[in-house]
């Protein structure tokens, strides 16, 4: 599957353009160039003698680099052009062009190129939710430079467009360039997009020395990454999958000096605590910087106050930081908004397995102050009925009504499709506060030397666990409830929020097997990955955002859950199917695919607006390897599982230099060797599948 959208980021700047390389942005599509949450261009477009160029081919094999070869059209199949464009654009603070055009015939050309350029300035939630500016835009030519702008109030946005040539003509929509080509020639000129915010004018990286530095850090990112050796289509997704995630790192303004990773493109290329420390955690065995610098940032914007519209509470650990234009004038709450409830204790948790994998004590001593506020946090301000259970109710209208990952409007839904009741209580975040509290007594007892707490903990996650194994527990159904509602009534769907449970660590022993059967029956497993409903309930949807979709990060933590409890083949099988559907996504897993069952369709069906890449399906890959190993560290030793299972196509699994406080590592698992597939077996299963489905159909 072929994205007809070409995309390049770096951190908090990307650019998503056509095929051929123009942008032309309708007012609710997620194209142009964006920076710090804010369109600063919606039209790039370049024509010869006004006619737009047909593409050949486009290059993006780096995140922040992209080749668009270009010709303009013939009008018939009978002439080839003599004229061919190579557009090379590099992004990072702004973008810079170089665009070449060469002439490839026996005869002079006369070559008019006119590059037209606008810029809406939409805010990304304007562009989301198709919404008006308030403030006024204008276009200059200032000193032979193209300025677009937009200003309200004191809120001020410009884009630069210069050219490293001279431009034959310049006006307020756009360049033209007249070219005389002598045959077998060629003719180049780059041209610099900068943006600007407010007084300070952001130089494009590649404009400056920063540009060679960008390629160095990634060649280093995957130097010092883990080598892995296994089937080919499972070493392209590997690699595909530390790409994205380098991409996706950016440095929040004024919060720390290192990089984390953002959320996914397009819609939420900013910090969100959720993604960040759960993309942190899976990349642990293979990247500890980001759940190092995860922590930092959000402990520095770690809640202090009270505050409505914000939902900021003392202790409380961040959802989503923006800068756009409607967080500047206070119409989002998202500067930083802190509605998640899950979020807490998901930063004890990465803090307690960062230290476990890495050995850094210090860290976990300069955040003892951070980790006692979130531990408070989880007693007072998430438990807001003294019940023991964290619970949430929005305090705005602006706010999210669901603040555990499944985040949409109607993801909290009784069996007959009824929406549960305010405030919900929902099962996987007591999970978490379980976990949290069992690590924290860890940290307590062998770093923070404070036996006290460490004993406080442990009694009172004691305590969770039995009391949330008899209040969840649906025992009609044996499987625990999605959530509590407001009336303390069990919501009664099934959904994977179960499979959380078991990466917790909260569900009793004996109830292990039920859960595993429910999730790895037909109604849940779709043969691609775990379903978020389960086929049958009365909200099930296969294209609903939580309703019935596949999430690839949800469906590793599934899968993570349930090798801690033994069940290690069906771990492997759902991260086999997740490792299959990748070849058909050419090895870049979205945020999210349809629920479609795999034996109806026999191809994995993506999600409308899913991300792409988006951070937590990069990284699930990576706790789908660590799963298959088994790796755990004990100490100063990393272990893994006697029997590791992996998928009988992969032949062997072997992770060299897994870095941690052990030094470096390397880890094998075989598999049935005579079994392994080729690539073009693969694919010749997966079509000869889909043509024995066609027959069935025609014959039926």
């Amino acid at each position: 599957m072929h994205d007809t959208n070409i995309s390049i980021l770096d951190g908090s700047t990307f650019l998503v353009s056509s095929a051929n390389g123009d942008v032309d942005a309708g007012p609710d599509q997620p194209h142009g160039l964006f920076y710090k949450d804010m369109r600063h261009l919606s039209k790039w477009k370049l024509t010869i003698k006004g006619v737009s160029l047909d593409v050949l081919s486009t290059d993006a094999l780096e995140y922040y680099y992209a080749q668009h070869f270009c010709v303009p059209p013939t009008g018939t199949i009978y002439k080839n052009p003599t004229i061919s464009i190579v557009r090379r654009r590099f992004v990072g603070d702004g973008f810079v062009e170089e665009l070449t055009v060469l002439n490839h015939g026996t005869e002079v050309e006369e070559v008019e190129l006119r590059l037209e350029a606008d810029a809406d300035f939409a805010d990304l939630f304007e562009v989301k939710d198709a919404l008006k500016k308030q403030g006024k835009r204008y276009r200059e030519v200032r000193n032979r430079q193209l300025v677009l702008g937009y200003k309200r109030d004191d809120f001020i946005r410009e884009t630069i467009i210069s050219s490293t040539v001279s431009i034959t003509d310049m006006d307020s929509r756009g360049a033209t360039f007249r070219i005389t080509l002598q045959p077998k020639t060629t003719w180049s000129s780059q041209f610099h997009v900068t943006p600007v915010t407010g007084e300070t004018v952001h130089r494009p990286k590649f404009a400056t020395r920063e540009g060679r530095a960008m390629r160095e850090d990634l060649n280093e990112w995957i130097e010092q990454a883990p080598t892995m050796t296994s089937h080919p289509e499972a070493v392209r997704l590997y690699m595909r999958s530390l790409v994205d995630v380098a991409s996706l790192r950016f440095h929040p303004d004024t919060m720390c000096e290192y990089a984390l990773p953002a959320a996914g493109l397009p819609w939420f290329m900013a910090l969100f605590g959720r993604d960040s420390l759960i993309t942190s955690y899976q990349m642990l065995p293979f990247n500890s910087e980001l759940a190092a610098t995860t922590l930092t940032a959000l402990a520095k914007a770690q809640g202090t106050k009270e505050e409505e519209l914000t939902e900021e509470e003392p202790g409380r650990i961040l959802h989503e930081l923006r800068f756009g234009e409607m967080t500047h004038f206070r119409e989002r709450p998202q500067g930083p908004y802190y509605g998640a409830s899950d979020t807490t204790p998901l930063f004890l948790v990465l803090l307690d397995e960062y230290e476990r994998w890495t050995g850094d004590v210090e860290l976990v001593r300069a955040l003892e102050p951070n980790a006692r506020a979130a531990l408070r946090w989880i007693d007072h301000y998430g438990d807001r009925d003294g019940d023991g259970y964290i619970e949430y109710q929005r305090k705005t209208s602006l706010g999210l009504e669901n603040q555990c990952w499944k985040d949409s409007w109607n993801s909290i839904l009784f069996h007959d499709g009824t929406i549960a009741p305010a405030p919900r209580a929902t099962c996987e975040i007591q999970g978490y506060a379980y976990d949290a509290k069992i690590r924290c007594a860890r940290l307590a007892r062998e770093i923070w030397k404070d036996e006290n707490l460490a004993a406080q903990l442990e009694t009172q996650a004691g305590e969770l666990k039995r009391r949330f194994n008899h209040d969840y527990w649906l025992a009609d159904r044996q499987f625990f409830a999605l959530a509590l509602d407001g009336h303390k009534k069990k919501v009664d769907s099934l959904c994977s929020n179960v499979g959380h449970l078991l990466w917790s660590g909260i569900v009793d022993d004996d109830k292990a097997m039920a859960i595993r059967d429910h999730l790895m029956s037909p109604q849940m497993f779709s043969g691609w990955g775990i379903r978020t409903m389960a086929q049958g309930e009365a909200g099930f949807n296969p294209i609903e955002y939580h309703n019935g979709t596949v999430w690839p990060h949800d469906s590793s933590i599934v899968a993570a859950g349930l090798a801690r409890y033994g069940y290690r083949n069906d771990a492997a099988a759902i991260i086999a199917g997740i490792f299959e559907a990748s070849i058909v996504f050419d090895f870049r897993l979205p945020e999210v695919f349809a629920g479609y069952a795999r034996h109806q369709t026999f191809f994995p069906v993506q999600y409308p607006t899913a991300c792409l890449p988006q951070a937590w399906a990069a990284a699930a890959p990576m706790l789908g390897i660590r799963t298959l190993l088994g790796l755990e560290p004990k100490g100063e030793i990393l272990t893994s599982a006697a029997d590791p299972v992996i998928a009988p196509w992969m032949g062997i699994l072997k992770l060299e230099n897994i870095p941690g406080r052990w030094g470096r590592a390397t880890v094998i698992a075989k598999g049935d060797e005579k079994a392994m597939l080729s690539t073009k077996q693969i694919y010749q299963r997966i079509l000869s599948q889909r043509a024995t489905l066609g027959e069935e159909r025609l014959a039926a």
